[in-house]
C-alpha cells in the first residue's frame, strides 16, 4: 500500500497544534504508511525535533522543507499577504518532482476516521479536490461568487487535495502573483480568493460533512440533514473536523460544541509528547 502524502504549511506558533492534529491522525488510521511535508519560511530545526520524534514514533516520514525566497522576487508580499499564503498553491513547484499528489490539511484540524478514501479519491482531472461550507448561508456564497467572479460554490482551502503532475504544467506562479496585485484590496481570505479566483473551475466538490466539517456550524448540519447528522453520526463517520475561523478550541473562550473533543486529544498529545498549548 503506497504511502499517504500530507502536507501542513505552519510558523512555529503552530507546531503544538500540529501535533494534536498528528496524535488524532495516528489514533484513527493505525499501521498507516505517511510521509509528512512541512513547508515554512524558516523554523529552527531544534522547534521541529519534537514533530520529527513523534513522527519516527508513528512510523511517518517527516521531511519539513524551509523554502528559499527566490521564487517570490515578483510576488506582492505585505503583512496582510505573507509568502507563507502562496505555499499551498505552490506546493507543485515546491515539493519533489517525484510526489505525484499530496493531501493538504491546515494545523487546526482533528482526524476523528480513516482518510484514505479521500487520499485515493479520483479527481477526474480536475487541480484539487476541495469542500464548500455552503449550509451555514447561502447569502455568504452569493457573495464571494459576486466578489470573485466565479459561478461556482466558494471552496474552503484547510483541506486539499492536489494533482502535482498537472499542477506543475498548469499552476504558474507568475499568474497568482500578478492577480494579488491587481485585485489585493478586493482579497478577503488571500490563500483562499486565490484558490477560487483562479482555479474553482478546476476543483472536485468534496463533502464537507465527511471531509471538511466545520466545527462551528453543528446545528446547521443537522438541520440540513433533518437530525440524521447528529453527534454520534459525527463520530462515526466525519474524517476531518476543522476548527474554522478566528475563535480556536484550545483557547480558554472558545464556546462551540466540540471544544471538549479538541481538549480531549489535546491531553493526550500532553501525555504522549509533552506538548505546550
Amino acid at each position: 500500500m503506497e504511502p499517504m502524502v500530507l502536507l501542513t504549511t505552519l510558523d512555529e506558533r503552530y507546531l503544538p497544534q500540529l501535533q494534536v492534529l498528528l496524535t488524532s491522525l495516528s489514533i484513527h488510521n493505525p499501521g498507516e504508511k505517511v510521509t509528512l511535508f512541512l513547508l515554512h519560511s524558516g523554523i529552527p530545526e531544534d522547534r521541529l525535533s519534537a514533530v520529527r520524534r513523534q513522527c519516527e514514533c508513528c512510523g511517518y516520514d517527516f521531511s519539513p522543507i524551509a523554502v528559499a525566497d527566490d521564487l517570490f522576487r515578483e510576488a506582492p508580499v505585505t503583512r496582510q499577504y505573507p509568502k507563507e499564503m502562496y505555499y499551498r498553491l505552490l506546493a507543485p513547484q515546491l515539493l519533489p518532482d517525484h510526489i505525484q499528489r499530496v493531501l493538504y490539511l491546515d494545523p487546526d484540524i482533528l482526524i476523528l476516521n480513516p482518510i484514505r478514501p479521500l487520499w485515493e479519491r479520483d479527481l477526474e482531472g480536475n487541480l484539487f479536490a476541495a469542500a464548500a461550507h455552503t449550509g451555514k448561508t447561502e447569502l455568504a456564497n452569493s457573495v464571494n461568487q459576486l466578489r470573485l467572479g466565479t459561478d461556482r460554490d466558494y471552496y474552503n482551502s484547510g483541506v486539499l487535495l492536489l494533482d502535482l503532475e498537472a499542477g506543475r504544467r498548469e499552476i504558474r506562479p507568475e499568474v497568482l502573483f500578478s492577480y494579488v496585485k491587481q485585485h489585493g484590496k478586493e482579497l478577503i481570505l488571500p490563500d483562499q480568493d486565490l484558490l477560487n479566483a483562479l482555479y474553482s473551475q478546476r476543483i472536485l466538490p468534496l463533502e464537507d460533512v465527511l471531509w471538511n466539517y466545520d466545527a462551528r456550524n453543528y446545528s446547521n448540519y443537522l438541520l440540513r440533514s433533518g437530525g440524521q447528522w447528529d453527534l454520534r453520526w459525527v463520530m462515526e463517520h466525519t474524517a476531518i473536523l476543522h476548527f474554522c475561523g478566528k475563535e480556536k478550541p484550545w483557547k480558554s473562550k472558545y464556546v462551540h460544541r466540540f471544544g471538549i473533543l479538541y481538549l480531549h486529544y489535546l491531553q493526550i498529545a500532553r501525555r504522549q509528547w509533552g506538548i505546550d498549548l
